[in-house]
């Protein structure tokens, strides 16, 4: 178990299985010193699709657990790609999409879950560039996406 890994049991929290694809992409690419991890939606521990409309019936406390949901996805892709989780240098970049009501403005906090957990996971190495975008939908109706870049050893 990776100091990373370590740092997610003591929050509680454990890596789920790697998510398959569910269409004609890969789930992550390594080039060079980095790692690009497709886009990863919120799926809970049980495998169940956090949905809905931020804005709309899902709270922003519902969106941030989405997105914590959605970050533990991208470590378990970047362990699947690296074997093991010590060889992630920095988290260069997260982009997240959230479905959202045509009012709703807090997709920055919302995607703050994310961000909260990689920081708490991984430290400084955790701080990184970032976007938070609303969208009219997202693929299976889940309310929150992101993927990521990290550089790696």
């Amino acid at each position: 178990m990776t100091s990373i890994e370590q740092r997610l049991a003591e929050l509680g929290l454990k890596l789920p299985e790697a998510p398959q694809p569910v269409a004609n992409y890969v789930p992550f690419l390594l080039s060079g010193d980095q790692l690009f991890i497709s886009g990863q939606i919120a799926k809970d521990g049980a495998g169940r699709i956090l949905t809905g409309t931020l804005g709309a019936g899902v709270l922003i406390e519902e969106g941030q657990e989405a997105a914590r949901h959605c970050a533990l996805n991208l470590l378990a892709q970047a362990k699947a790609a690296l074997g093991d989780l010590g060889r992630i240098v920095q988290v260069l970049r997260l982009t997240g999409f959230v479905a959202s009501a045509p009012d709703f403005y807090d997709q920055p906090k919302v995607i703050n879950g994310a961000s909260d957990l990689m920081v708490a996971a991984l430290g400084d190495s955790g701080r990184h560039t970032r976007s938070a975008v609303g969208v009219a939908s997202l693929p299976l109706n889940a309310c929150v996406e992101i993927d990521a870049i990290f550089k790696v050893r």
